[in-house]
């Protein structure tokens, strides 16, 4: 192999000092600072998207805090319409019940007054009747006719003697 011959040993090392020195050289004057401008200008980048993120993640937070500003006052208004419809509801359905309960009043009162008057009706229609049975009664068994007036002053004196005697 030549590259070990011992006579060539002093042209490898003159050619090797010689690239490494043009090697050197261009890599220092011209790749490594490109290389470093790159590295620079990504790092660069790097930090503004950075900055930018930071400056959008800072937005969407103020974002977000507004909307749950509006999202809490929204539901506060909800609550209050949802109290303030409840409480209308409420009256309108106390007043209904309370109109239904004076008209509910109103005709039991009538019906009432219908009953006694009916109660009534039905007691003179009673005393009218007794009467008439006890003219019959006393013409069938005296022989004798009684008059209408004392037949009927007899039958009230009857049911008032039955009825003081009811209550007793």
């Amino acid at each position: 192999m030549p590259q070990f011959n011992p006579e060539w040993f002093a042209s490898q090392i003159f050619w090797l000092v010689v690239l490494f020195l043009v090697l050197y050289f261009l890599m220092s004057r011209i790749a490594l600072p490109r290389m470093a401008q790159i590295m620079e200008e990504r790092q660069d980048k790097i930090e503004d998207d950075l900055a930018k993120a930071e400056k959008l993640k800072s937005e969407a937070d103020e974002v977000y805090r507004a909307y749950e500003e509006h999202l809490a006052e929204a539901r506060q208004q909800a609550q209050k319409l949802l109290k303030e419809t409840s409480e209308k509801l409420s009256n309108e359905q106390q007043e209904r019940h309370e109109a239904f309960t004076q008209e509910l009043n109103k005709k039991t009162e009538e019906a009432e007054q219908r009953i006694a008057s009916a109660k009534q009706e039905a007691l003179d229609n009673l005393q009218s009747v007794a009467g008439e049975v006890a003219q019959d009664a006393t013409a069938k068994l005296i022989g004798s006719k009684v008059g209408q007036d004392k037949a009927e002053k007899a039958v009230k004196a009857a049911m008032s003697e039955s009825s003081e005697g009811g209550r007793a």
